[in-house]
């Protein structure tokens, strides 16, 4: 009877808490909608994560805007490490094909202009 009595004061204490933070209002619920179709808000500088909203990742070839649209879902230890890891390496291998694409043409146009073979590609 005691330890039921404790889970029913961990649960009154969370709903107090729940209330006090406005988790069960109609004004939170309506005012995060814009999710649903898949907008973002644009934040100027660091804002507060909101937990409630679905992680934004890059699309298929990524831009510069859509690195200024990222954002990540919040974890217990803070972002998701997959969501980032994920991300990360995505860039990692856009950059590196971006790169050897540079080189490539660099490598072309130096054939072109003086006339002798190109170096070999790096590996």
């Amino acid at each position: 009877m005691s330890l039921f009595l404790v889970f029913l004061a961990i649960a009154a204490a969370g709903a107090a808490a729940m209330a006090a933070a406005g988790r069960f209002s109609s004004t939170s619920a309506a005012a995060g909608q814009g999710w649903q179709r898949g907008e973002v808000a644009k934040l100027e500088g660091l804002s507060e994560a909101d937990p409630r909203l679905p992680a934004v990742l890059l699309p298929e070839h990524p831009g510069p805007e859509d690195i200024d649209g990222l954002r990540f879902s919040v974890a217990l230890r803070g972002y998701r490490m997959d969501q980032v890891d994920e991300v990360l390496d995505r860039l990692r291998s856009e950059l590196a094909d971006r790169d050897e694409t540079i080189a490539q043409l660099r490598r072309q146009e130096h054939w072109k202009n003086d006339d002798v073979p190109p170096p070999a590609p790096r590996p």
